[in-house]
Protein backbone atom coordinates (compact mmCIF):
# COMPACT_ATOMS: atom_id res chain seq x y z
CA UNK A 1 0.00 0.00 0.00
CA UNK A 2 1.35 3.64 -1.05
CA UNK A 3 2.01 5.56 2.00
CA UNK A 4 -0.88 8.42 2.86
CA UNK A 5 -0.19 12.00 3.87
CA UNK A 6 -1.02 12.08 7.76
CA UNK A 7 -2.33 15.16 8.67
CA UNK A 8 -2.81 14.53 12.13
CA UNK A 9 -1.81 16.52 15.18
CA UNK A 10 0.18 13.64 16.57
CA UNK A 11 1.67 11.12 16.61
CA UNK A 12 2.87 12.84 13.00
CA UNK A 13 4.57 12.25 9.92
CA UNK A 14 8.29 11.20 10.00
CA UNK A 15 10.50 12.28 7.37
CA UNK A 16 10.62 9.21 4.86
CA UNK A 17 14.55 9.33 4.78
CA UNK A 18 14.60 8.66 9.08
CA UNK A 19 12.17 5.89 8.89
CA UNK A 20 14.49 3.96 5.75
CA UNK A 21 17.56 4.98 7.56
CA UNK A 22 15.97 2.99 10.59
CA UNK A 23 14.50 0.42 9.12
CA UNK A 24 17.74 -0.88 7.73
CA UNK A 25 19.24 -0.29 11.25
CA UNK A 26 16.72 -2.24 12.85
CA UNK A 27 18.53 -5.80 13.04
CA UNK A 28 21.81 -4.62 13.28
CA UNK A 29 22.90 -1.12 14.20
CA UNK A 30 25.81 -0.16 12.66
CA UNK A 31 27.72 -3.50 12.97
CA UNK A 32 26.61 -4.18 16.72
CA UNK A 33 24.73 -7.27 16.34
CA UNK A 34 21.86 -5.64 17.46
CA UNK A 35 18.53 -3.51 17.53
CA UNK A 36 18.67 -0.21 19.55
CA UNK A 37 15.63 -1.55 21.34
CA UNK A 38 17.58 -4.12 22.18
CA UNK A 39 20.99 -2.60 23.55
CA UNK A 40 21.92 -1.05 27.22
CA UNK A 41 21.76 2.19 28.04
CA UNK A 42 25.01 2.10 29.54
CA UNK A 43 26.35 0.89 26.06
CA UNK A 44 28.94 2.92 24.51
CA UNK A 45 26.78 2.13 21.24
CA UNK A 46 23.96 3.77 23.44
CA UNK A 47 26.16 6.55 25.25
CA UNK A 48 27.32 7.73 20.96
CA UNK A 49 23.40 7.91 20.39
CA UNK A 50 22.33 9.98 23.44
CA UNK A 51 25.25 12.22 23.58
CA UNK A 52 24.61 12.76 19.76
CA UNK A 53 21.50 13.50 19.91
CA UNK A 54 21.86 16.40 22.91
CA UNK A 55 25.01 17.80 20.57
CA UNK A 56 23.06 17.90 17.07
CA UNK A 57 20.12 19.86 19.28
CA UNK A 58 22.04 22.29 20.70
CA UNK A 59 23.75 22.89 17.20
CA UNK A 60 20.58 23.10 15.24
CA UNK A 61 18.55 25.33 17.96
CA UNK A 62 21.30 27.40 18.59
CA UNK A 63 21.10 26.25 22.54
CA UNK A 64 23.77 28.27 25.05
CA UNK A 65 26.50 26.34 27.12
CA UNK A 66 24.50 27.87 30.30
CA UNK A 67 21.51 25.30 29.41
CA UNK A 68 20.72 21.54 30.06
CA UNK A 69 19.33 19.39 27.63
CA UNK A 70 17.26 16.84 28.84
CA UNK A 71 15.10 13.70 27.14
CA UNK A 72 12.72 12.82 29.50
CA UNK A 73 9.23 10.33 29.88
CA UNK A 74 5.56 11.23 30.72
CA UNK A 75 4.91 13.45 27.25
CA UNK A 76 4.71 17.51 27.84
CA UNK A 77 1.59 16.65 30.08
CA UNK A 78 4.21 15.56 32.84
CA UNK A 79 5.60 18.71 32.58
CA UNK A 80 2.73 20.44 33.66
CA UNK A 81 3.93 19.14 37.28
CA UNK A 82 7.04 19.34 36.66
CA UNK A 83 8.02 22.99 36.15
CA UNK A 84 6.33 24.23 38.76
CA UNK A 85 7.57 21.86 41.40
CA UNK A 86 11.09 22.80 40.36
CA UNK A 87 9.95 26.62 39.65
CA UNK A 88 8.41 27.31 42.33
CA UNK A 89 11.41 28.20 44.48
CA UNK A 90 10.87 31.85 46.14
CA UNK A 91 7.37 33.38 45.50
CA UNK A 92 5.60 30.33 44.93
CA UNK A 93 3.53 32.36 41.99
CA UNK A 94 3.48 32.09 38.56
CA UNK A 95 2.06 33.96 35.52
CA UNK A 96 0.25 32.33 32.59
CA UNK A 97 -0.98 33.40 28.98
CA UNK A 98 -4.26 31.35 28.24
CA UNK A 99 -4.52 30.37 24.91
CA UNK A 100 -6.31 27.56 24.21
CA UNK A 101 -6.82 24.04 25.70
CA UNK A 102 -3.15 23.04 26.72
CA UNK A 103 -2.40 25.85 28.76
CA UNK A 104 -5.41 25.26 30.37
CA UNK A 105 -4.28 21.78 31.77
CA UNK A 106 -1.06 23.93 32.74
CA UNK A 107 -2.95 26.21 34.73
CA UNK A 108 -5.31 23.63 36.67
CA UNK A 109 -1.85 21.38 37.52
CA UNK A 110 0.08 24.65 38.53
CA UNK A 111 -2.27 25.49 41.06
CA UNK A 112 -1.63 22.13 42.81
CA UNK A 113 1.51 23.60 44.27
CA UNK A 114 1.44 27.39 43.95
CA UNK A 115 -0.55 30.45 43.32
CA UNK A 116 -1.28 30.63 39.24
CA UNK A 117 -2.57 34.55 37.87
CA UNK A 118 -3.75 34.22 34.78
CA UNK A 119 -2.83 37.91 33.59
CA UNK A 120 -4.35 37.47 29.66
CA UNK A 121 -6.72 35.37 28.01
CA UNK A 122 -8.17 34.50 24.78
CA UNK A 123 -11.16 32.65 26.01
CA UNK A 124 -13.35 35.64 25.34
CA UNK A 125 -13.07 34.45 21.05
CA UNK A 126 -12.91 30.66 21.27
CA UNK A 127 -9.01 31.07 21.45
CA UNK A 128 -9.09 32.27 17.97
CA UNK A 129 -6.46 35.02 18.73
CA UNK A 130 -3.04 35.63 20.86
CA UNK A 131 -3.61 38.25 23.61
CA UNK A 132 -1.88 41.59 23.71
CA UNK A 133 0.54 41.65 26.62
CA UNK A 134 3.07 44.17 27.61
CA UNK A 135 5.83 44.13 30.31
CA UNK A 136 3.57 45.57 33.10
CA UNK A 137 1.12 43.38 33.49
CA UNK A 138 3.77 40.61 35.14
CA UNK A 139 4.35 40.21 38.05
CA UNK A 140 8.16 41.03 38.94
CA UNK A 141 8.40 38.39 42.00
CA UNK A 142 6.61 35.65 40.10
CA UNK A 143 8.93 32.51 40.03
CA UNK A 144 7.62 31.94 35.87
CA UNK A 145 5.57 33.01 33.35
CA UNK A 146 4.13 30.42 30.95
CA UNK A 147 3.38 30.18 27.51
CA UNK A 148 2.15 27.58 24.82
CA UNK A 149 3.90 29.09 21.88
CA UNK A 150 1.48 27.05 19.53
CA UNK A 151 -1.67 26.18 19.80
CA UNK A 152 -2.21 22.90 18.19
CA UNK A 153 -6.08 22.47 18.81
CA UNK A 154 -7.01 25.67 18.41
CA UNK A 155 -4.49 26.61 15.53
CA UNK A 156 -3.20 29.79 16.75
CA UNK A 157 1.19 31.21 17.66
CA UNK A 158 2.60 33.82 19.64
CA UNK A 159 4.32 35.64 16.57
CA UNK A 160 6.29 37.92 19.38
CA UNK A 161 7.63 36.70 22.63
CA UNK A 162 6.09 38.76 25.80
CA UNK A 163 8.74 40.84 27.55
CA UNK A 164 8.88 39.70 31.39
CA UNK A 165 11.63 41.41 31.89
CA UNK A 166 13.91 38.95 34.67
CA UNK A 167 10.87 36.58 35.51
CA UNK A 168 12.44 33.33 33.55
CA UNK A 169 9.72 32.89 30.61
CA UNK A 170 8.90 28.74 30.03
CA UNK A 171 7.53 27.57 26.92
CA UNK A 172 5.02 24.56 26.21
CA UNK A 173 6.55 24.19 22.40
CA UNK A 174 5.29 20.59 21.98
CA UNK A 175 3.76 21.74 18.36
CA UNK A 176 6.38 24.10 17.00
CA UNK A 177 9.82 23.30 18.14
CA UNK A 178 12.19 23.02 15.65
CA UNK A 179 9.75 24.24 13.29
CA UNK A 180 11.11 27.99 13.43
CA UNK A 181 13.73 30.08 14.43
CA UNK A 182 13.97 30.80 18.69
CA UNK A 183 16.45 32.80 20.77
CA UNK A 184 16.88 30.10 23.59
CA UNK A 185 18.70 33.13 25.56
CA UNK A 186 15.23 34.71 26.05
CA UNK A 187 13.72 31.44 27.79
CA UNK A 188 14.25 29.99 30.86
CA UNK A 189 12.87 26.52 30.02
CA UNK A 190 11.59 25.03 27.27
CA UNK A 191 9.69 22.18 26.77
CA UNK A 192 8.35 19.72 24.23
CA UNK A 193 6.67 16.61 23.28
CA UNK A 194 8.34 14.56 20.47
CA UNK A 195 5.54 13.29 18.49
CA UNK A 196 4.71 16.37 16.41
CA UNK A 197 8.29 17.43 15.22
CA UNK A 198 10.84 15.34 16.60
CA UNK A 199 9.81 11.71 16.79
CA UNK A 200 7.80 9.40 18.30
CA UNK A 201 5.74 9.49 21.08
CA UNK A 202 7.35 8.33 24.44
CA UNK A 203 10.02 11.54 24.55
CA UNK A 204 10.13 14.46 26.03
CA UNK A 205 12.25 16.97 25.48
CA UNK A 206 13.64 19.28 27.93
CA UNK A 207 15.64 22.68 27.91
CA UNK A 208 16.49 24.18 30.73
CA UNK A 209 18.60 27.50 32.20
CA UNK A 210 21.77 25.67 34.98
CA UNK A 211 20.10 28.61 37.39
CA UNK A 212 17.07 27.43 37.33
CA UNK A 213 17.79 23.66 38.45
CA UNK A 214 18.38 23.06 42.44
CA UNK A 215 15.37 24.17 43.66
CA UNK A 216 12.94 21.94 44.05
CA UNK A 217 10.56 21.64 46.26
CA UNK A 218 10.83 19.07 49.31
CA UNK A 219 7.93 16.84 47.89
CA UNK A 220 9.25 17.02 44.17
CA UNK A 221 9.68 12.85 43.12
CA UNK A 222 13.44 12.01 42.38
CA UNK A 223 12.30 11.30 39.19
CA UNK A 224 10.37 14.76 38.72
CA UNK A 225 13.63 16.24 39.74
CA UNK A 226 15.62 18.10 36.80
CA UNK A 227 18.81 18.86 39.04
CA UNK A 228 18.75 14.82 39.54
CA UNK A 229 17.99 14.03 35.81
CA UNK A 230 20.77 16.77 34.60
CA UNK A 231 23.61 15.36 37.36
CA UNK A 232 22.53 11.87 35.44
CA UNK A 233 22.58 12.71 31.77
CA UNK A 234 18.78 11.86 31.09
CA UNK A 235 19.67 8.32 32.50
CA UNK A 236 18.56 8.23 36.03
CA UNK A 237 16.47 5.30 34.96
CA UNK A 238 16.21 3.34 31.54
CA UNK A 239 15.51 5.82 29.18
CA UNK A 240 12.86 5.75 26.07
CA UNK A 241 16.33 4.99 24.06
CA UNK A 242 14.53 4.18 20.60
CA UNK A 243 12.64 7.44 20.58
CA UNK A 244 15.97 9.33 21.31
CA UNK A 245 17.46 7.24 18.62
CA UNK A 246 14.77 8.22 15.71
CA UNK A 247 15.16 11.82 17.36
CA UNK A 248 18.48 11.98 16.57
CA UNK A 249 18.07 11.04 13.07
CA UNK A 250 15.26 13.38 12.93
CA UNK A 251 18.18 15.95 14.37
CA UNK A 252 20.13 15.09 11.65
CA UNK A 253 17.62 15.58 9.08
CA UNK A 254 16.93 19.16 9.92
CA UNK A 255 20.26 19.99 9.78
CA UNK A 256 20.85 18.49 6.39
CA UNK A 257 18.67 20.75 5.21
CA UNK A 258 19.48 23.32 6.70
CA UNK A 259 18.91 23.81 9.91
CA UNK A 260 15.56 25.09 11.76
CA UNK A 261 15.95 28.35 9.44
CA UNK A 262 15.48 26.57 6.21
CA UNK A 263 12.76 24.42 8.02
CA UNK A 264 10.82 27.26 8.65
CA UNK A 265 11.29 28.88 5.26
CA UNK A 266 9.55 25.60 3.84
CA UNK A 267 6.72 25.52 6.76
CA UNK A 268 5.82 29.48 5.92
CA UNK A 269 5.66 28.27 2.23
CA UNK A 270 3.30 25.30 3.24
CA UNK A 271 1.07 27.27 5.06
CA UNK A 272 0.76 30.49 2.68
CA UNK A 273 -0.51 27.97 0.13
CA UNK A 274 -3.21 26.54 2.20
CA UNK A 275 -4.29 30.42 3.72
CA UNK A 276 -3.57 31.50 0.55
CA UNK A 277 -6.71 28.93 -0.43
CA UNK A 278 -8.61 29.48 2.47
CA UNK A 279 -8.69 33.26 2.36
CA UNK A 280 -10.21 33.08 -1.35
CA UNK A 281 -12.50 30.13 -0.61
CA UNK A 282 -16.33 30.90 -1.08
CA UNK A 283 -16.98 27.34 1.10
CA UNK A 284 -13.99 27.00 3.27
CA UNK A 285 -13.32 29.39 6.37
CA UNK A 286 -10.98 29.58 8.91
CA UNK A 287 -11.39 30.68 12.45
CA UNK A 288 -8.38 31.84 13.38
CA UNK A 289 -7.03 35.67 13.75
CA UNK A 290 -4.89 36.34 10.69
CA UNK A 291 -2.23 38.03 12.53
CA UNK A 292 -2.07 34.65 15.00
CA UNK A 293 -2.32 31.99 12.59
CA UNK A 294 -0.47 28.75 13.28
CA UNK A 295 2.58 27.18 10.67
CA UNK A 296 1.78 23.95 12.08
CA UNK A 297 -2.13 23.44 12.66
CA UNK A 298 -4.82 24.74 10.46
CA UNK A 299 -7.96 24.31 11.44
CA UNK A 300 -10.58 25.13 8.54
CA UNK A 301 -14.37 24.32 8.08
CA UNK A 302 -17.15 24.03 6.04
CA UNK A 303 -20.68 25.37 6.55
CA UNK A 304 -22.06 22.34 7.75
CA UNK A 305 -21.57 19.28 9.62
CA UNK A 306 -22.68 17.15 6.65
CA UNK A 307 -20.30 18.42 4.19
CA UNK A 308 -17.30 18.75 7.26
CA UNK A 309 -17.87 14.77 7.62
CA UNK A 310 -18.29 14.06 4.17
CA UNK A 311 -14.71 15.94 3.59
CA UNK A 312 -12.88 13.84 5.92
CA UNK A 313 -14.64 10.85 4.97
CA UNK A 314 -13.35 11.81 1.01
CA UNK A 315 -10.09 13.04 1.60
CA UNK A 316 -9.26 9.75 3.81
CA UNK A 317 -9.61 7.73 0.50
CA UNK A 318 -7.61 10.16 -1.33
CA UNK A 319 -4.59 9.19 0.88
CA UNK A 320 -4.98 12.27 2.60
CA UNK A 321 -5.45 10.88 6.24
CA UNK A 322 -6.65 12.19 10.17
CA UNK A 323 -7.53 15.70 8.56
CA UNK A 324 -10.89 15.54 11.38
CA UNK A 325 -10.67 18.62 13.56
CA UNK A 326 -10.67 18.15 17.28
CA UNK A 327 -13.77 17.37 19.02
CA UNK A 328 -13.67 20.68 21.33
CA UNK A 329 -13.90 22.65 17.95
CA UNK A 330 -15.05 20.82 15.17
CA UNK A 331 -14.67 20.92 11.59
CA UNK A 332 -11.10 19.68 10.35
CA UNK A 333 -7.73 20.66 10.97
CA UNK A 334 -4.69 19.96 8.85
CA UNK A 335 -1.69 19.47 10.78
CA UNK A 336 1.38 20.08 8.68
CA UNK A 337 4.47 19.57 10.78
CA UNK A 338 8.22 19.71 9.32
CA UNK A 339 8.22 16.40 7.87
CA UNK A 340 4.78 16.63 5.74
CA UNK A 341 6.37 17.44 2.42
CA UNK A 342 5.26 20.57 0.62
CA UNK A 343 3.83 17.41 -1.89
CA UNK A 344 1.05 17.00 0.81
CA UNK A 345 -0.17 20.27 0.98
CA UNK A 346 -0.21 20.67 -2.72
CA UNK A 347 -2.37 17.28 -2.73
CA UNK A 348 -5.02 19.01 -0.22
CA UNK A 349 -5.28 22.39 -1.75
CA UNK A 350 -6.41 20.84 -4.77
CA UNK A 351 -8.16 18.15 -3.31
CA UNK A 352 -10.00 21.00 -1.64
CA UNK A 353 -10.83 22.93 -4.15
CA UNK A 354 -12.45 20.05 -6.40
CA UNK A 355 -14.43 19.54 -3.59
CA UNK A 356 -15.68 22.97 -3.27
CA UNK A 357 -16.51 23.09 -6.87
CA UNK A 358 -18.83 19.87 -6.23
CA UNK A 359 -20.53 21.31 -3.48
CA UNK A 360 -20.76 24.71 -3.41
CA UNK A 361 -24.41 26.07 -4.03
Amino acid sequence: MARVFNFSAGPSMLPETVLKKAGAEILDYRGSGQSVMEMSHRSKEYEEIIHGAEALLREIMGVPANYKVLFLQGGASSQFAMVPLNLFAKSKRADFIHTGTWSGKAISEAKRYGAVRVVASSEDKNFSYIPATDKGIFDAQADYAHITTNNTIEGTRFRTLPDTGTVPLVADMSSNILSQVYDINKFGLIYAGAQKNIGPAGLTVVIIRQDLLGHQQDCTPTMFNYKIQAENGSMYNTPPCYAIYIAKLVFEWVKELGGVAAMEAVNSKKAALLYDFLDNSKLFKSPVATDARSLMNIPFSAPSDDLNGAFVKEADKAGMVNLKGHRSVGGMRASIYNAMPLAGVQKLVAFMAEFEKKNLK
